[in-house]
């Protein structure tokens, strides 16, 4: 702002000159006078123009000085959200020490959603309903408001990368049943752990909340992707994870007593990797319903930031967030959810 409030005065005194060369005092005078009210008339605008930046900047100032957390939280009574909480009602714990909120929010941050969508064929019917609804369910999203759309099965394809445009992203839904460059096969691990990375990619250094929707059968083994490999990269991400799933998905069972189990393959678990990051499991009797329902209770999550304790670079450090006591007795059955933990930045 002094660069461009210094070359009018610049251009002023340039003016002047020549008026002064040409002995024209009064039009030097006089021009002398006009630059320096557009000076101001120009610092006035830029200041004006700039003053709602700064407030929104308010709300991310996880980006700058010293390192924040971000910790996306949701509180339920259940199935009710409960979205008229306060600062005053949460405790921040990290590694068991409790934390000072340094910012509270829930609708002032911007809100990166990636659509990992199943199109193997057991799931063609929900991807007609939720193409059906897509674009009413995307409504309740904000012009600042980014979407991604990936298709799965033996591998991912981005259909559309993140956009505000929310015409592109139901277009991209609506073209999930017809998927056949995926190849066949559920693998849901490996799909979750591009989908976090890519995420991750496009995101870093980027005000706002994250959040992958993955729509699924919870079907299928994975080889050499463990849950433990794909939390991390959540983590690193700072991805929460929710999922929709069909009426017949479980988690998987416990494994026999004394049954041989190859360590390389390992059943999906989209519940536990939902719990873990603090997202949330629907169940889709009708796949449009439950598709517009999610969009509408991740749009209404909470956002608590708080300083980083003295850490190592790389390190995964444990995360807990309650409700405070006055909260809990206001509302003596609500569960929150979010992340376990997060992994302190390289």
């Amino acid at each position: 702002m002094a660069g461009c409030g210094s070359g009018i005065l610049r251009t002023g005194t340039a003016l002047r000159g020549l008026a002064a060369s040409a002995g024209l005092f009064g039009f030097a005078r006089k021009t002398e006078l006009l630059a320096a009210s557009l000076s101001l008339v120009f610092l006035w605008g830029v200041v004006a123009r700039r003053a709602p930046l700064a407030l929104a900047q308010d709300a991310a100032v996880f980006r700058a000085g010293v390192q924040l957390v971000r910790v996306d939280a949701q509180v339920v009574d259940g199935r009710r959200v409960l979205g008229n909480l306060t600062a005053e009602d949460f405790q921040v714990f990290d590694e068991g020490v409790p934390q000072t909120i340094t910012y509270f929010g829930r609708d002032t941050e911007p809100l990166w959603v990636l659509l990992l969508l199943d199109v193997s064929g057991s799931m063609h019917k929900r991807l007609a309903e939720m193409a059906v609804v897509a674009r009413k369910a995307l409504g309740s999203l904000g012009p600042q408001d980014r979407v991604s759309v990936v298709f799965f099965g033996r591998r991912i394809r981005i259909s559309q990368e993140f956009t505000t445009d929310l015409d592109f992203a139901a277009d991209a839904i609506g073209e999930a049943a017809s998927e056949r460059s995926v190849g066949s096969g559920t693998a849901i691990n490996p799909s979750i752990l591009e989908a976090a990375s890519y995420m991750r990619r496009q995101a870093q250094s980027k005000p706002g909340r994250r959040a992958i929707v993955i729509l699924t059968d919870n079907g299928g083994l994975n080889y050499q992707v463990t849950d433990e490999r794909v939390l991390e990269e959540l983590l690193a991400a700072d991805a929460v994870l929710n999922a929709i799933v069909t009426q017949e998905a479980k988690p998987p069972g416990v494994a026999k007593k004394g049954v041989y189990v190859n360590p390389d393959f390992t059943p999906s678990d989209v519940f536990h990797l939902a719990r873990q990051t603090g997202g949330e499991i629907l169940r889709a009797e009708r796949a449009g319903d439950t598709f517009r329902e999610m969009m509408e209770r991740i749009r209404t999550r909470y956002s608590l930031h708080y300083r980083s304790p003295q850490s190592s670079p790389g390190q995964v450090r444990k995360i807990r967030v309650e409700l405070s006591a006055e909260a809990r007795k206001r509302h003596a059955r609500a569960e929150v959810r979010a992340r376990s933990g997060y992994r302190v930045p390289d």
